[in-house]
This record gives structure tokens, C-alpha cells and sequence, in this order.
């Protein structure tokens, strides 16, 4: 049987400092906003022949551009037409007239001829409203999973499960602003999808330590955990490990387009696998200890 809980204390300090590091670069240096969330330019370019989004994004990422940083903006073709519409700014601004002309100059001496059909400036306005939109729909998965989980398991498990989904987003946020990797809509869907999967890795070992606890004789609640934590492990890493290798196949083959989306559910799914085992039971067998010594003292007050 592995002994989990014993070092718990562990497991609290490396989370801890993994958050702590990330708050540190979250303060300092902020979130690499993308397009979505700080503003900038919505194009839509016509061509004399269908192009794909990868040749376009090779022309964006040619030398001549290499200042602009275009890596990032977001390229879908028009279904039915010959028309490509570019999602980009620059340094969190939307392209100015010169800029445009750089970019159209670039496109037609890749293709033979580019046209903008249509250019506008996405307010900045509008990504705060996406951004907060978004806060508000983790924060009503978080009570949900909490209202469900008190009523399928009881309060203490929700809490604890909660605790691990709040410890997930702050180390993938955290992951984010270290590396400087652009926050952007995909990232919001990998955290919502992450929330999800996590909650699901975490009810499985609640699941078998309310089983066990059916049973429990003489057997102390840290050994109770550990036992159930060690008959759920096989699953939940190989759950993990399954779910991990494509989303890295996804990562290193996907292209530009979906590689921070990818990355995101590559750090929560490890972070969801971590806080499943190491952060949510050693919370739930903390509350639990702390309430059995309170009763106790509770107990020893009354007889005396």
C-alpha cells in the first residue's frame, strides 16, 4: 500500500511553490492576452485561387514580417469562396494602414494577388466582455460541481474536489504566464474542458474512500485512503496516460492554430492527475481528522 498521506505535506509544498511562482509572474509580468481578449484587426482577404490557412500563415511568418509577430493570428478560410479572413494585432494593437499594406504586399507576392475585401478594429471592449464571460462560466462549473458533489457524496468531498479545480486553473494560468504563452478563446474551452476531467479523476478515488468507509473497522482514516487511492491509481493513470498521449500528438502535429489550446489540456490534465491524489483526499482526510479531535475534546469537556 503507498503511503500517500504520510507525505502530504510534500505534495502541499510543491503545489504551493509551483502557484506561488506562477502569482509571482502573474503579478509582474501579466497574461499574453490574445486577439480575443485585448482587440485588434479582423481582415478578410480575397484571392484569384483557394489557399489553405497554413500557406497563409507561412506568408505571415515570412522575414519580411519576421516584426510583427503574425505567428499567433487566428487564419480560416471562407468556405465556398476564395476569401480568408486574418484575426491579429500587433503588440496588442490592431494593424495600422502601413501595416495592412505590408501585410497585402506580402500575401500578393506569395499568390499572385491579394485584395482586402473588408478591414475593421475589434474593440477591445468586446474581449473584456468575452473574458469576463468566461470567468463567470468556471466559476458557475465550480458551484455546480460543488452543489452536485454535496448531494451525491457529502459536503467535505465537494469542498476538497473544488479546492483541487481551483489548484488546477491557478497552475495552468501560472504555467501560462511563465512560458508567456497567449491567453485566448481555445485556452478558456482547455480550462473548462480541464475542470471537467478533473472533477471526474477526483470522484473516482472519493468514490472507492466512501466504499471503504462502509467497511472500516479499526483501520485510522490515513490508512483508509491510502488504501483507497492505492486501488484507484492503476485506473487513473492510465486514464491519464491515454488521454495524455494524444492530446502531445496533437501538440507536436497540430499546427500553429491549436498549440497553445493543446498545451493548456497538457498542463491540466497532468495538474488534474496531481490534485486528484495528492491535493483533494489529503484535504478531505485533514477536515475529517480535525473534526473527530474536535468532537473528541468536545467529549472529554462534557465527562469531566
Amino acid at each position: 500500500m503507498i503511503d500517500v498521506m504520510g507525505r502530504r505535506n510534500l505534495f502541499f509544498v510543491i503545489s504551493a511553490i509551483v502557484i506561488l511562482v506562477g502569482l509571482v509572474f502573474l503579478a509582474t509580468r501579466g497574461l499574453n492576452l490574445g486577439v480575443d481578449f485585448t482587440g485588434g484587426s479582423l481582415i478578410r482577404v480575397r484571392f484569384d485561387h483557394p489557399v489553405t490557412a497554413a500557406k497563409v500563415r507561412d506568408a505571415l511568418t515570412a522575414p519580411e514580417l519576421a516584426d510583427m509577430h503574425l505567428e499567433k493570428g487566428i487564419i480560416q478560410p471562407i468556405e465556398g469562396t476564395n476569401d480568408v479572413q486574418i484575426r491579429a494585432h500587433v503588440q496588442g494593437r490592431p494593424l495600422s494602414d502601413p501595416q495592412l499594406k505590408r501585410v497585402v504586399d506580402a500575401l500578393s507576392a506569395r499568390f499572385g494577388s491579394a485584395s482586402v475585401i473588408e478591414a475593421e478594429m475589434v474593440e477591445p471592449v468586446i474581449g473584456r466582455e468575452l473574458l469576463s464571460k468566461a470567468m463567470m462560466a468556471v466559476l458557475l462549473g465550480w458551484i455546480g460541481i460543488l452543489i452536485y458533489v454535496s448531494v451525491r457524496f457529502e459536503y467535505r468531498f465537494a469542498v476538497a474536489g473544488v479546492a483541487a479545480l481551483i489548484h488546477d486553473v491557478l497552475v495552468i494560468l501560472g504555467m501560462f504566464a511563465i512560458l508567456g504563452r497567449e491567453i485566448n478563446s481555445p485556452f478558456i474551452a482547455a480550462v473548462l474542458t480541464i475542470v471537467g476531467y478533473s472533477i471526474n479523476d477526483t470522484i473516482v478515488v472519493f468514490d472507492k474512500i466512501r466504499e471503504n468507509l462502509k467497511f472500516r473497522k479499526r483501520e485510522t482514516y490515513e490508512e483508509l485512503v491510502n488504501k483507497s487511492i492505492t486501488q484507484t491509481l492503476g485506473r487513473s493513470l492510465n486514464t491519464s496516460l491515454t488521454t495524455l498521449l494524444p492530446v502531445i500528438a496533437l501538440y507536436l502535429f497540430g499546427g500553429a492554430t491549436i498549440k497553445d489550446f493543446s498545451l493548456a489540456l497538457i498542463i491540466g490534465l497532468i495538474s488534474g492527475t496531481y490534485s486528484s491524489i495528492f491535493i483533494a483526499s489529503p484535504i478531505w482526510l485533514i477536515w475529517k481528522n480535525w473534526e473527530r479531535d474536535r468532537l473528541r475534546k468536545v467529549a472529554v469537556a462534557k465527562a469531566r
